[in-house]
């Protein structure tokens, strides 16, 4: 008789509306009330919404301008970054009770391989709603989660049923489970994609899994590969422990547009300096400098060059970007500039990855 088919058993815990979440908590008078955070002077973004917002229409990523169109009663709350960190190390303390695998993606999301865990407790559904329940009693704050046997369906189901939800895509449920989601929900699969696969008169995960792998790598070169293994359930990418970053960087919207290039200078000083104190906070250093133009039309350009050498001293960043700003005049009045530093000494060769198989 064949042995059973095992697989890997991974969580995605995604905390809800994180951001405005905490805010609410620490303050009872903004509870059931539509909330942004960030996003109230005159060019900011908004970089959270709560659920009561987001009825309106109002998400993240979004102009204030446009979030108060949107939700007229919506009150804007300053973000407070070193408090959203606080209420992270906590939760994050909760999932190493459980796992020494666990991969933060952000501040309010991780990967959890609980295959072998710590409270030796062989249903993952039943580690996913203890963590949750977990962080409620600590933080004051609900998670939603996804469960299965990778961490793309881990993903996806995260979505699922929030807010304060989970849901579990057993091994045997995984191809019907992909094969009905509309291509949109596919992490990874962005709006253009989206809209391409429609064309091509893909809209499910089954009208992508018809589709033969020389025919999605002659429309998505490297990615139709990707989405041909996806769709089948196959993706083998393991809980990173240590994930490394590709990049470090800083940047700043400003009030009013700048067209002075001795302004721009100025500020590009600034986020250097930024940069400097993350790279220094962190022990990193890296070759290559891409200096970042955001347009008072929203157009975006970025600038790079590679030097010979690692650097994380904030003058040595200037010069680089100061040379790449006058490498070409800028094209309109400049509305965000950033800069950021890859090829980082921190990167290592990555291994291929292997698909372990345990009990679900």
């Amino acid at each position: 008789m064949a042995d059973k088919l095992t697989y890997r058993k991974i969580i995605h815990i995604d905390m809800d509306a994180f951001y405005a979440s905490v805010e609410q908590k620490d303050n009872p008078e903004l509870r059931g009330k539509p909330i942004a955070v960030g996003g109230g002077s005159k060019r900011g973004v908004v970089a959270a919404a709560s659920y009561e917002a987001r009825k309106f229409g109002v998400r993240s990523a979004m102009s204030g301008i446009l979030a108060r169109k949107l939700c007229p009663e919506l009150i804007f709350v300053k973000t407070r970054f070193d408090r959203y960190r606080e209420v992270s190390r906590k939760i994050r303390s909760v999932f190493y009770e459980y796992t020494d695998l666990v991969e933060p993606l952000s501040l309010d999301e991780a990967y959890l391989d609980v295959t072998e865990n710590k409270k030796g407790n062989p249903s993952a559904t039943l580690i996913a709603r203890e963590i949750r329940q977990r962080i409620y009693d600590e933080t004051g704050l609900n998670a939603s989660a996804g469960i299965s046997i990778n961490k793309f369906i881990a993903k996806i189901a995260s979505d699922y049923n929030k807010p304060n939800g989970q849901k579990t895509v057993n091994p045997e449920e995984v191809v019907p489970f992909l094969e009905a989601l509309d291509i949109k929900k596919f992490y990874g699969v962005g709006k253009v994609t989206a809209e391409k696969m429609y064309k091509l008169g893909i809209f499910t995960g089954k009208d992508l899994k018809e589709k033969p792998i020389e025919f999605l790598e002659e429309q998505f070169g490297k990615s139709g590969k990707h989405y041909y293994y996806i769709v089948r359930g196959i993706h083998n990418s393991p809980v990173k422990p240590d994930r490394i970053p590709k990049s470090v960087g800083a940047e700043r919207t400003f009030f009013e547009n700048l067209s002075s290039e001795i302004f721009m200078l100025e500020r590009l000083e600034q986020i250097a300096i930024e940069l400097e104190n993350r790279l220094l906070r962190n022990k990193i250093s890296g070759k290559t400098v891409t200096l970042k133009i955001k347009y008072s039309d929203f157009t975006l350009q970025t600038r790079s060059k590679t030097l010979p050498y690692f650097v994380a001293d904030k003058n040595l960043i200037l010069e680089a970007a100061r040379e790449l700003l006058y490498q070409e005049k800028p094209q309109n009045s400049v509305r965000l500039l950033g800069i950021s530093l890859s090829n980082l000494n921190t990167q290592k060769e990555e291994q291929v990855a292997v698909q372990l198989k345990f009990d679900f």
